[in-house]
């Protein structure tokens, strides 16, 4: 099935309902299917073919979501890039996908210019807003091919629809390639494993761009019939999103660990009425405890964690709601648990010569399924890593239990060896945010000349006169002393991507910066 499908049925289905909401704006779904067959005819009309590549770059807005869908019913490849990338590092992704067509909004003129000049095969520019000269303008394009009937290219399972970049946290970012048979899988079992029972009377809102996670979670609703509400700004701001959700009586949300914490924490969680939510869905990194607690407090028992990679569309494991408890004592709380394999997946803990491991013991975590990606485009030696013997190699560490639940211990390159000792900054980390003043926590080793290595932390506190010996005090009884960080440093801020998650990396490149460690 050609992936685009699911919109026009649920446009057949529920043709005057809301689709999208955007500020004051509402477009119904027969109202997004035909613009969709009008681009689709538009992109033709400029030379797209099955097949080709449409670069994509802007902010969360109606253009955004409809230029997916066009993509995919026109056979072509959607190449979406977070906006807040600069010029430098989309003219990398433009040249490196070969696009053929881009597609960017207004504001974003310096990054097309890069593009341009980086990508010999970028043919045509499309500007959502005014368009300069040599470009097209998106609403005149729309305009003009008003009415258009439909034309879905027939495609295979195997056909490539859209070109997920990794992060690029270990070197310059692959597109890893999904396939219209591989979404199809994934939006099953989205629907099946984070979102059950969603109909056309749900409503989902979206606080990160579409570009990546947030747009595979897009698909699962419209599948359903469910709207998508968008943010009138690229800022978020949480009382504008409680008002939103109460507003429009939303009922799931995919975010990150660090966008829930700031959404539980703002005093407007109090000031309106939530509780048409039954699914906060938090994915990228397991949530701290603290945290965790906090949002259970808050929001009650509609938290769902899953876990996974672009190159698997996050089909690795489930937590489910019933599986989250604010109680430590309670035996369903699952502490430090990212839950259970995903419906149709296989997970394994394997050693470095891919045999399972006993439960327990601390491995890689891998899987296998029909949500495992086709490979990284142009990058046959990357593709073979990845998949050797089989499995889709994750790169990050973990142990499963009997039951076949399985616990992150953090990225295998994350950790560090301290006196003979293998050391995962994950655990250490959760310790460390036990304490009331400690709001956000990055651990990582760094060279010594007596242990090899030892734990750097970096901690962001909320409260006043918090010292480095409090926090050792805090990890008495709890934590070996081969596990403490040796050097503790307070920051007003830990530097996040433009996903939410803390980045590592960067944190290093500062320490060195500032000369804290060598």
């Amino acid at each position: 099935m050609n992936l685009s499908a699911l919109l026009s049925q649920t446009a057949a289905l529920f043709p005057d309902r809301p689709g999208l909401i955007h500020g004051d704006r509402q477009w119904t779904w027969r109202e997004l299917d035909d613009r969709v067959d009008a681009l689709v005819q538009a992109l033709s009309a400029l030379g797209l073919r099955p097949g080709d590549k449409l670069l994509v770059m802007s902010r969360n807005n109606a253009a955004l979501f409809e230029s997916c869908w066009a993509a995919f019913r026109l056979g072509a490849v959607w190449v979406p890039v977070n906006f807040r990338l600069t010029p430098p590092e989309v003219a990398y992704l433009g040249s490196s996908s070969e696009a053929g067509v881009m597609l960017a909004e207004d504001c974003f003129a310096d990054h097309v210019d890069a593009v341009k000049a980086a990508s010999p095969k970028l043919r045509e520019v499309v500007a959502i807003g005014r368009a300069r000269q040599g470009e097209h303008a998106y609403e005149m394009l729309m305009s003009v091919n008003a009415g258009a009937p439909q034309a879905m290219a027939q495609v295979d399972a195997d056909q490539p629809l859209w070109y997920f970049y990794t992060s690029g946290t270990t070197g310059r970012p692959k597109a890893a390639v999904l396939t219209h048979g591989q979404l199809g899988f994934v939006v099953t079992n989205h629907l099946a494993d984070l979102i059950p029972g969603t109909t056309e009377r749900d409503c989902s809102i979206a606080v990160a761009p579409l570009s990546h996670g947030a747009g595979i979670h897009a698909l699962l609703n419209v599948a359903r019939g469910a709207p998508t509400v968008l943010l009138a700004s690229d800022r978020l701001d949480p009382a504008v999103f409680w008002e939103l959700v109460e507003k429009h009586r939303v009922t799931n949300v995919f975010t990150v660990p660090t966008i829930v914490k700031m959404l539980v924490e703002d005093p407007a969680v109090d000031l309106f009425d939530h509780s048409t939510l039954r699914y906060v869905i938090y994915a990228g990194a397991p949530m701290y405890r603290a945290d965790q607690k906090r949002a259970l407090e808050k929001l009650g028992k509609v938290l769902v964690q899953y876990f996974g990679l672009g190159e698997v569309t996050g089909c690795i494991t489930v937590l489910t709601p019933d599986m989250h408890s604010a109680d430590d004592a309670d035996p369903n709380a699952h502490i430090g648990c990212c839950g259970r394999a995903r419906t149709g997946m296989e997970v394994a803990i394997l050693d470095a010569d891919m045999q399972r491991v006993p439960a327990g013991t601390v491995g890689e975590i891998c899987c296998r399924g029909a949500a495992v990606f086709a490979g990284y485009f142009n990058n046959p030696e990357a593709t073979e890593k990845a998949l050797r013997g089989g499995w889709f190699h994750t790169g990050d560490l973990g142990r499963m239990d009997a039951r076949g639940l399985v616990y992150i211990t953090g990225r295998e390159s994350d950790m560090y060896i301290s006196g003979g000792s293998n050391v995962y900054p994950r655990e250490v980390e959760e310790i460390l945010l036990m304490h009331p003043g400690v709001g956000e926590v990055a651990v990582l080793g760094v060279a010594d000349e007596k242990w090899g290595e030892v734990g750097v932390a970096v901690v962001v506190a909320t409260q006043e006169g918090l010292t480095g010996a409090a926090l050792l005090q805090h990890l008495e009884g709890r934590c070996a002393k081969y596990r403490w960080p040796r050097h503790i440093f307070f920051w007003d801020a830990l530097p996040k991507s433009g996903y939410g998650k803390i980045t590592k990396a960067e944190i290093r490149r500062q320490l060195l910066e500032r000369g804290d460690i060598t």
